[in-house]
C-alpha cells in the first residue's frame, strides 16, 4: 500500500532520488513527532504521500519559474510550504503561531538543510514583509485569507490557496469587499477540492475616507 502511495505521487511529480529521500525523511519525522504532538490527524497517516505531499506539491504547477520567495500562512506541519521548498522554491517563509508546530518546522528545516525561515507568530504580526507567492491550506475561509494575505503582497504577488467544496460561495463573499482576478482548477488529490489563484487583489474600501463620528 505504501508503495502505491509513492507511485501516485510520482505519477504526477517524477522527482530525483535526492528529492524523494528528502520527502521520505520528512515523512519519518512527521510520524515520529505526531505520536507526541498530534501535528496531523492520525487517520491521515496512511495517506501522507497523497493527502499531504501530493496535495501540497500540486501548487508547484502554478508557480512561475522566476518566483524567488513564498510565504505560507498557517503552515502547521509544513503543508504546503516544506513540500514546496523540497521541490525547489528558492526561498520559503513559514508563518505558524502554535509553538509545538513551529518547533517541529525548525527541526525539519534543520534536518533537510532547507532555505526556509520559520516565523513563530500570527500572520497579522508580519510587518514590512512581502513575498512573491502567498499560500495557505485548510487555514480559513477565503474572505479571511485574502485579508491576511493582502499586507504580504507587493504589486506582482498573487495567492495560491488550496480550497474545498465551498470555494464558489467563498469567492462570492470575498467579492463584496475585494476586487481580484481568479482562476480555479480541480485538485489532483481531492475530488471536491480546488487550487485557487488570486491576482490583482485590491480592497474596495481602499482610499475611501472613514465616516466621521457624530459629536
Amino acid at each position: 500500500m505504501k508503495q502505491a502511495k509513492h507511485d501516485e505521487f510520482l505519477k504526477h511529480f517524477p522527482i530525483s532520488r535526492e528529492t524523494f529521500q528528502a520527502l521520505e525523511l520528512y515523512e519519518a519525522m512527521l510520524r515520529e513527532w505526531n505520536q507526541k504532538f498530534n501535528l496531523i490527524g492520525n487517520s491521515t497517516l496512511p495517506e501522507i504521500w497523497t493527502r499531504h505531499f501530493l496535495d501540497s506539491a500540486q501548487i508547484m504547477s502554478y508557480i512561475p519559474e522566476e518566483t524567488q520567495s513564498l510565504a505560507d500562512m498557517g503552515s502547521g506541519a509544513g503543508f504546503p510550504g516544506i513540500v514546496l521548498s523540497i521541490l525547489g522554491v528558492p526561498e520559503v517563509h513559514l508563518i505558524e503561531s502554535v509553538g509545538k508546530k513551529a518547533v517541529f518546522l525548525y527541526e525539519i528545516v534543520k534536518a533537510l538543510d532547507l532555505n526556509v525561515a520559520v516565523h513563530q507568530g500570527r500572520v497579522e504580526d508580519m510587518h514590512n514583509f512581502k513575498a512573491d507567492i502567498i499560500t495557505a491550506r485548510a487555514l480559513k475561509p477565503l474572505p479571511e485569507l485574502i485579508k491576511l494575505a493582502n499586507p504580504l503582497m507587493h504589486k506582482g504577488s498573487f495567492g495560491i490557496f488550496l480550497k474545498g467544496k465551498n470555494v464558489l460561495e467563498e469567492l462570492t463573499e470575498s467579492a463584496q469587499s475585494w476586487t481580484f482576478d481568479f482562476a480555479k482548477s480541480p485538485s489532483i488529490s481531492d475530488p471536491s477540492g480546488s487550487v485557487l489563484i488570486i491576482k490583482n487583489l485590491r480592497s474596495k474600501h481602499a482610499g475611501k475616507p472613514k465616516p466621521k463620528r457624530k459629536k
